[in-house]
């Protein structure tokens, strides 16, 4: 790989980053409190863990700046949500919460173009289920 390639995965490593600092401000605005972020468990990386009243979100965080290869949460299929939830069944172990209430969301961020560029945030309640 070139150089080109590299600076093309920080580039990426940087949106992604930006759109989950995005995702997490969205998330405290509407009332989420951030527990964990860019967690590692059972091998799997948790974009971000939040707490809501009584229920405990595992949030996936995915960024785009064009829909080139469809929406970005499109980008949440059956193998990325079964890689999900077992980080999540990891995480609840290691913090001792088995047997709390859960829910797996997608925040969707698109970053449009502009000066400065305009954020889209789409938060995906309830995207998927520990069975799907």
């Amino acid at each position: 790989m070139g150089p080109s390639s590299s600076h093309t995965r920080s580039g990426h490593r940087a949106l992604g980053a930006e759109g989950e600092q995005r995702a997490a401000e969205h998330l405290a605005r509407q009332g989420y409190r951030i527990v964990d972020r860019n967690v590692r468990a059972g091998g799997v990386e948790l974009d971000l863990v939040a707490r809501r009243g009584s229920v405990l979100v595992f949030v996936e965080v995915k960024t785009r700046r064009t829909h080139r290869f469809g929406a970005p949460e499109l980008a949440v299929d059956a193998h990325k949500r079964a890689r999900l939830v077992r980080g999540a069944a990891a995480w609840l172990h290691e913090h001792g919460s088995r047997g709390a209430h859960i829910r797996f969301d997608v925040v969707a961020c698109e970053v449009g173009p502009g000066s400065p560029p305009r954020w889209h945030i789409r938060h995906l309640e309830g995207a998927f289920d520990a069975g799907d």
